[in-house]
């Protein structure tokens, strides 16, 4: 039976503590669980990790499209650490109490990495019309020194709503019942628990959530326009199809990151439930950081020639 840990104020009884009910309480079904998101785990750390060392070793690789799908790898290696290690260990451990310390610290985590992925994909979506649009001044266009710019303004304008996101959901007290049936501390269930009025909370989240996904939505459909329009201009077919497929990786990560961020945050409240809100959140929290470093290699001719490459390397020096 759960142990609540709670302190009582006035005639409510606040909650200090939550226990993350995770997927499943069977004990044969957590044991799955870990199997599979262990393995996942490892997918995701070796593809990224591998991604970021070709990108780094070939120079044929030192370009504005790789940086970012680089610093694409970095952020989705942090991103996953913020949840799977925290997934593992309820699937071992019979104590699944979080304190109220460590569930605003994964929010916040949680809240600024995927803002700083919304701003990212955004700025990879500029860099790819840039590339088909001014082909000649591509390089010229985007320096270096712009492309860091870019990444760290994502950081920035990321965390910089993360703290907003994060101070808006915990200056609510929380009170009754203090099981969240999800697997990680996120804004929908932690709402639930609140016992104060939520009519500011919800004007502040609409208002960051929607300033946010409409500023890099604009960023990515605009660019996505532009693009439409230069590769229509394209005379030869074998033209049309080398600019689509130099997009086609973007397009497929963009769609299943806002897809789900979409789905999650802008359906009405009553059509969600814990089940249908955890199998959602798997496809930004788990699923995307592991297929983005497929998505970016296995159809990408530079980044195959780049691995033969330096595995031939390899083979020799031994």
């Amino acid at each position: 039976m759960f142990m609540k840990m709670m302190e009582v104020k006035g005639n409510q009884t606040l909650v200090t503590d939550f226990i993350l009910v995770g997927f499943t309480t069977d004990p044969f079904l957590r044991i799955i669980f870990f199997v599979l998101f262990l393995a996942s785990y490892n997918l995701t750390l070796t593809g990224n990790l591998g991604l970021i060392t070709l990108i780094y070793l070939e120079s044929h690789l030192h370009t504005p499209m790789y940086f970012f799908v680089g610093s694409l790898s970095f952020l989705d290696i942090w991103y996953s650490s913020v949840y799977i290690p925290r997934i593992l260990f309820d699937c071992v451990s019979n104590n699944n109490h979080m304190s109220l310390a460590g569930c605003a610290a994964q929010f916040f985590f949680s809240a600024g990495l995927a803002y700083t992925e919304c701003f990212l994909l955004a700025f990879m979506a500029y860099d790819r019309f840039v590339a088909i649009c001014n082909p000649l001044l591509y390089h010229t266009a985007m320096p270096k020194k712009l492309c860091i710019q870019l990444v760290i303004g994502a950081y920035a304008a990321g965390f910089a709503n993360a703290i907003v996101h994060t101070g808006n959901t915990f200056r609510l007290r929380f009170c009754g019942n203090n099981v969240i049936n999800h697997y990680f501390c996120d804004g929908p269930p932690l709402v639930k628990m609140s016992c104060n009025d939520i009519g500011i909370y919800e004007l502040i989240v609409a208002a960051v959530l929607g300033s946010n996904l409409l500023v890099t939505t604009a960023i990515i459909v605009s660019s996505y326009i532009g693009i439409g329009a230069a590769i229509i201009c394209i005379r030869t077919a074998a033209g049309r199809r080398k600019a689509f497929f130099t997009c086609s990786a973007h397009l497929t990560s963009v769609s299943l990151f806002y897809g789900s961020i979409f789905i999650m945050y802008l359906t009405p409240n009553f059509h969600h439930t814990p089940n249908w809100d955890k199998t959602n959140a798997l496809f930004y929290t788990v699923v995307n950081p592991l297929v983005n470093p497929f998505i970016y290699s296995l159809r990408n001719k530079d980044v195959k020639a780049a691995f033969k490459k330096v595995w031939g390397r390899f083979t020799i020096s031994k």
